[in-house]
């Protein structure tokens, strides 16, 4: 089953091999559905979900996935972009914004995607250089 909630997550992560990203997304997207099945019915508490918890853990994943390095120097704006769309998922939910927690949620998948999307092209070009370079040796 296609995510409902991490579909540009999911795609990025399946494309990149990036194993531990895709299962963290699914685990959070699994969440996701049932944090958004209790803010329609208005059933609280929705915090009881482990959304939050899920969330982390994706952050954490996509944030392995780059390498620690890249995470908290040159892609720190991504880090930066991932924990505000994480935070306003949070605030989202605590309010019991339905509305809110869609929008957040489409930001948060766009700014995960993009992390791993970032991270694939660099390793991508580290290879493609390190060959370039490999043949002109010879």
């Amino acid at each position: 089953m296609h995510p409902k909630f991490l579909p540009l997550t999911a795609d990025a992560a399946a494309a990149a091999g990036a194993g531990a990203v895709l299962s963290s997304a699914a685990e959070a997207d699994a969440a996701a559905n049932v944090c958004w099945a209790s803010l329609l019915g208005g059933c609280a508490p929705v915090k009881r979900w482990g959304l939050d918890r899920r969330l982390r853990q994706l952050s954490e994943a996509a944030g392995e996935f780059a390498g620690s390095r890249w995470w908290f120097h040159d892609g720190a704006a991504y880090r930066r972009r991932v924990t505000h769309a994480q935070g306003r998922i949070e605030e989202a939910i605590s309010e019991g914004d339905g509305p809110e927690f869609a929008r957040a949620f489409a930001g948060y998948d766009h700014a995960v995607a993009s992390v791993v999307v970032a991270a694939h092209s660099r390793r991508n070009a580290r290879i493609r250089h390190g060959h370039a370079v490999e043949r002109t040796r010879r």
